[in-house]
């Protein structure tokens, strides 16, 4: 051997030491500690049901019976709490059906009452009592294959409609198919995928994004290579992104003792727009934009606009002579101006303070803009959207409503102050010709003067 090479022990010792401290690492210490328990558990249920027997020999029946009692808790418990948290932990886990259960109210009743007969059976030595131990046993083996079968090879189907509004009721359609080519599917219920947390996430202060389904939907039955459609009517109460990361399916099929659910994966995303049904505050202040819209589009152009009583200010040539005729009093007729029907909607973004009353407002905010822009798509009215970070062109109001809805169902106040406000008054001051209504949460002696004059201005603490 040359002298200072490393020698073959050398590195066999090296390998060892690397790869044990490597296992230690990553050892998967609460599953090795329920491990333990679980064995210092069956061997105190078994020490106790050594001793039950000695103390039925010894002639004591009551402490034997409660011996018994306890060792039998104690298996159950260790059968319930700890067998399944250690299979789900198994190398065999990726081809095994992930199935979660929970005894029910008749299941714990129905344990309890195997509980008594097993402890009887044990101290009479009855025939007829492990005969009946044994048919409830048997009962609860039946119960888990059924519902096993019931939930294994189902298919789900969760259609919405393509626009969704905040607060206002749809009907979505569930489809739940089976599958299998013999047996229905009994008793079946649909419901929202848990979201189990460890504890750092519960103290996080990250929210949970919403769901789309919360309540649970029944299905009665499903025939054997047949599908079962519920309707199921929605409200979302809140504008913004819902999520489905899947749907839970269970069943308490054939007996009611166990609750067996399975998750289903099924990813499901929709966008909710803001509100878009008038409030009061809209009904009290759009005649005020209205009166704001009309003396704006008064001017002389080509196009008749209405006819009028006569002022003093008007000009004998618009008088129109049939209608003054007809109701034997002066009448002049206005004409439209050529921008008419052009309207630049601005929604401001930034808040002034960043508060709980504030951020409320803010909501009202949204929901009268898109209030605003649901009524001039309805009027067909010409119509730019400006915001902070978005802006659409010039377009006929049914072009770009919902890329407008979108783009406010997803807003989030920034803070800010009337400083913020110079970026947007750039951008409405070189945007297209038309009626400009603001929306804005700053406060009213921050806003630059010939942005007064130029814009109708909506303050969301009005609101």
């Amino acid at each position: 051997m040359a002298l200072g090479a490393p020698s073959a022990s050398g590195n066999l010792g090296r390998d060892f030491w690397a790869f044990a401290r490597y296992q230690l690492a990553h050892v998967d210490r609460p599953a090795w500690r329920r491990f333990f328990l679980a064995l210092f558990g069956l061997g105190m249920a078994f020490f106790l049901a050594l001793y039950s027997s000695a103390l039925h020999e010894a002639g004591r029946a009551e402490a034997a019976a409660w011996a018994a009692a306890i060792s039998l808790l104690v298996t159950a418990v260790v059968a319930v709490k700890v067998v399944p948290y250690l299979a789900r932990r198994t190398a065999l886990e990726r081809w095994m059906i992930h199935i979660e259960y929970e005894f029910t109210r008749e299941g714990v009743l129905y344990f309890l009452i195997i509980l008594v007969i097993a402890v009887a059976a044990l101290n009479t030595g009855n025939n007829l009592l492990f005969i009946v131990l044994a048919s409830l046993l048997a009962g609860i083996l039946v119960s888990g294959i059924l519902s096993a079968v019931v939930l294994s090879k189902l298919e789900l189907e969760f259609v919405l409609p393509e626009h969704v509004f905040a607060e206002s009721p749809l009907i979505s359609r569930l489809t739940v198919r089976n599958l299998k080519w013999v047996f229905p599917s009994f008793s079946v219920a649909v419901g929202a995928r848990s979201r189990k947390k460890s504890r750092r996430k519960r103290a996080a202060v990250t929210p949970e994004p919403r769901q789309i389904l919360d309540a649970p939907v029944y299905v009665p039955y499903i025939p054997h290579r047949g599908a079962v459609t519920q309707h199921v009517e929605l409200t979302f109460p809140h504008r913004g992104r819902y999520t489905q990361d899947g749907f839970r399916v269970s069943t308490k099929f054939p007996f009611g003792l166990l609750r067996k659910a399975q998750e289903v994966a099924s990813k499901q995303e929709i966008l909710v727009l803001p509100n878009v049904q008038p409030t009061e505050e809209f009904y009290e202040i759009l005649p005020l934009i209205g009166g704001e819209m009309e003396s704006s589009y008064k001017g002389r152009g080509h196009d008749l606009y209405a006819i009028r009583d006569y002022q003093e200010t008007d000009s004998a040539r618009h008088v129109d002579w049939k209608a003054t005729a007809k109701a034997q009093q002066l009448k002049v007729r206005e004409f439209t101006r050529e921008d008419e029907r052009r309207l630049v909607l601005v929604f401001d973004t930034t808040l002034a303070a960043d508060t709980e009353r504030a951020r409320a407002q803010f909501e009202k905010g949204v929901n009268f803009c898109a209030c605003l822009a649901w009524h001039f798509f309805e009027i067909d009215t010409q119509m730019q959207f400006l915001a902070n970070g978005f802006e659409t062109h010039m377009a006929p109001a049914s072009e770009i409503l919902y890329p407008v809805l979108e783009r406010l169902a997803l807003v989030e106040p920034v803070a800010g102050s009337a400083s913020s406000l110079g970026d947007l008054q750039a951008r409405i001051a070189s945007s297209e010709s038309g009626f400009r209504i603001v929306i804005t949460s700053q406060p009213r002696g921050s806003i630059p003067t010939n942005l007064w004059g130029s814009s109708y201005l909506v303050f969301m603490d009005q609101l």
